[in-house]
């Protein structure tokens, strides 16, 4: 007896789920700027892909993580303006204020440490492969803001979100 090969998925439900996720991100960020701002000791570490359409910045900060970056958002962050498919924030880099727009999509990880709450997302489609960014040196933290930088391009890092689950 021959099995029928599985049906193809026209839904797309990881795209949909992967943005109701991120639908996750976008709330707390609402939430965070509020006139009361983050609730006790929560905190946001955000990552997100420099290189995803819609990121936008001062070029001499982008050009330091040409693939990956990630922010905190703690203690000393300002204008928090979150909108319906990106969000703005300023923060301190080297001592000086920066704004960044990023849009939700190009978030590819949402971290709160202080609850434990990790969100991690497909990596949205990169712009074409830069040279520099196989060389780029690894970032050391900042007060206010922080680097990461991601798998060699090309190869894939999935996680699911079960291992993150409280049992």
């Amino acid at each position: 007896m021959a099995q029928d090969p599985p049906t193809q998925d026209l839904m797309n439900y990881e795209a949909l789920a992967q943005d109701a996720l991120r639908g996750v991100a976008k709330a707390a960020l609402k939430r965070a700027a509020s006139p009361e701002g983050l609730p006790g000791a929560h905190h946001f570490y955000i990552t997100f892909k420099t290189d995803a359409s819609g990121v936008s910045g001062p070029h001499d900060l982008l050009s330091k993580y040409p693939d990956e970056m990630t922010i905190v958002l703690q203690h000393q962050y300002w204008d928090l303006a979150p909108g319906e498919t990106f969000f703005s924030v300023t923060l301190q880099f080297g001592g000086q204020p920066k704004r960044l727009s990023i849009p939700y999509a190009a978030i590819t990880r949402f971290y709160d440490p202080s609850v434990q709450f990790l969100l991690q997302f497909e990596p949205p489609a990169a712009a074409p492969a830069k040279a520099e960014a196989e060389s780029a040196p690894e970032a050391k933290p900042a007060e206010t803001a922080t680097a990461a930088t991601a798998a060699p391009e090309g190869e894939a890092k999935i996680v699911s979100l079960d291992q993150f689950r409280k049992k």
